[in-house]
């Protein structure tokens, strides 16, 4: 009796269902999740590295911003390089340890473009941004995980994030070559941090209940973009207000 009322007690905590009918081991899944966010969280971390980096280096910013063709070419090799990376990544993600290692050459390349942003706001913008942003992934992930409890699915989201993501897309490219000014700065700004925080509801939804214990590596990059992306989009809302 006092062993099955100790085994309740452990299952309560961080090894309980993770949502209704739950047929596979919610221990063994509660560990990938620890896992994932781990991942994550180191990512964050490194991020917040490399962008203090290129902010508070002053040679460093000041070569990305100096506009000559030697750092015209290397914001281009910034620009290009996550897509160089992410390539080879999702074909060895299941194999350990080159996922991790590309892993953290996409996390760096992601970085560099993250610190490039913020050395062109001031640091109220910045933090601005940055708090606003960790309040919202907290309190979604907090109530993805209840609504996943109480038998909720988010996977219809799936094809309205997309819609939603490519005409963003074509958004920004019209935007570039017609520029819309402040007004539409501010526009692009709330639909991408609406967009974003949908995804974050709806990868989460999946790293509950979809993804197999070895897409650790695309769990975590599927959450750790959603992050980056909402931080640069209430960035570029906050920089639109701001100015």
């Amino acid at each position: 009796m006092g062993k099955n009322k100790q085994h309740d007690i452990e299952a309560g905590v961080g090894g309980g269902a993770l949502y209704p009918n739950m047929i596979e081991n919610p221990q063994i899944r509660w560990a990938f999740v620890r896992k994932v966010y781990t991942i994550v969280v180191i990512q964050i971390l490194l991020t917040i590295a490399v962008a203090c980096v290129v902010i508070f280096v002053p040679p460093i910013s000041r070569f990305l911003l100096a506009r000559t063709p030697a750092s015209l070419a290397v914001l281009i090799l910034i620009s290009i390089a996550p897509l160089l990376v992410m390539l080879p990544m999702i074909y060895f993600r299941e194999r350990h340890p080159i996922n991790l290692v590309l892993l953290i050459l996409f996390t760096i390349c992601i970085s560099l473009t993250v610190g490039l942003a913020c050395a062109t706001r001031s640091g109220k913008v910045i933090l601005e941004a940055a708090s606003l942003t960790a309040v919202v992934v907290v309190g979604l992930t907090m109530y993805t995980f209840w609504a996943a409890k109480r038998g909720h699915d988010f996977n219809f989201l799936g094809p309205f994030l997309f819609a939603a993501l490519l005409v963003l897309m074509i958004y920004c490219f019209v935007q570039i070559f017609i520029p819309f000014g402040k007004v539409g700065t501010t526009i692009y700004g709330c639909l991408a941090a609406l967009i974003f925080s949908g995804f974050i509801i709806y990868d989460t939804d999946n790293l509950i209940k979809r993804h197999s214990y070895d897409e650790y590596v695309c769990a975590a990059i599927s959450l750790y973009l959603d992050i980056v992306n909402l931080f640069m989009a209430l960035l570029t809302l906050f920089s639109g207000s701001d100015s």
